[in-house]
């Protein structure tokens, strides 16, 4: 359950008070996890983990502990928010990033953890110790050095293919993309039922803002999960059958359907005890920022 509530946390501060000034008092954070089913121990927990790990921040203010997103986070969630709301593919420059590391032994735990941020990122284990990527990810790489100040055990080339064999076939080795067409598939079958049924029903005024507010933030958490598996490649590397933007317009359609009402539920608790002058004057919720035509 407490690795569960963490992520949920990730989502709320990712959708939701990234866009008030990062920073958001525990006790309400508590009463928005209530909402899932989270109690507050478990929120208290799941918040000091993120705090050990980096991801979280926080001050005091007379008797109430806030916490904020740390550089480090605000990174991570921009990088996720870019990468969730993108409609679609980008196209490609034609270069390949790769990495290479030769992580010691004893430092094993932080190899086993550099595996899953690669992975996370959208890069592709193309053999032992050595990860590509189509993608521009020189701002996350240096990110993930400094974090785990690696610097010495790895290499990262920017560089062309050119044989024997063609980009598809790097791509074929690297990753599974017939899984990844898979979970849209299962995405796209169970979305756009919900999608058509609670559409219905908000317009009749059927909705609650709190309904509103879970239904949205278990959309985002459940299509957020796709960045551990889908890489985000560009058009140009994709299969025939992709049906990833087919997945992507549906939830980009079934958040805006949710938006408004989940925001202002969210809007009517954080205004207590927390500073919603630093909410982002430009943010619309129906039109996220990362939100990429």
């Amino acid at each position: 359950m407490a690795e569960n509530t963490r992520s949920m946390i990730f989502t709320i501060y990712g959708d939701y008070i990234h866009h008030y000034g990062d920073k958001i008092w525990i006790g309400s954070l508590i009463r928005l996890l209530k909402e899932f089913g989270h109690n507050a121990q478990a929120v208290r927990v799941a918040v000091s983990r993120m705090y050990k790990q980096g991801w979280l921040q926080s001050e005091k203010r007379e008797n109430r502990s806030y916490y904020y997103l740390s550089k480090l986070g605000v990174s991570r969630i921009e990088e996720a928010g870019g990468r969730i709301f993108k409609l679609n593919p980008s196209e490609w420059d034609g270069k390949w990033r790769i990495l290479m590391y030769t992580i010691p032994e004893e430092k094993r735990h932080i190899r086993d953890e550099l595996r899953q941020e690669l992975l996370w990122s959208g890069f592709g284990s193309f053999s032992n110790a050595c990860w590509i990527s189509p993608n521009n990810l020189e701002k996350e790489m240096k990110l993930l050095i400094e974090k785990y100040d690696i610097s010495e055990y790895v290499d990262y080339f920017v560089s062309e293919y050119i044989g024997p064999k063609d980009n598809q076939a790097l791509v074929e080795k690297s990753w599974q993309l017939d899984q990844v067409v898979e979970k849209y598939e299962e995405f796209i079958i169970k979305y756009s039922k919900q999608f058509i049924a609670n559409s219905e029903i908000i317009d009749r005024g059927e909705m609650s803002d709190a309904e509103c507010f879970v239904e949205r933030t278990k959309l985002v958490h459940e299509y957020r999960k796709f960045l551990f598996i889908d890489p985000g490649l560009p058009k140009e590397l994709l299969p025939e059958n992709w049906n990833g933007t087919l997945a992507a317009t549906l939830f980009n359609q079934y958040y805006r359907v949710l938006a408004e009402p989940a925001s202002r539920f969210f809007e009517s608790i954080f205004k207590e005890n927390n500073d919603i002058a630093k909410k982002d004057e430009s943010y619309d919720a129906q039109y996220h920022p990362f939100m990429i035509q």
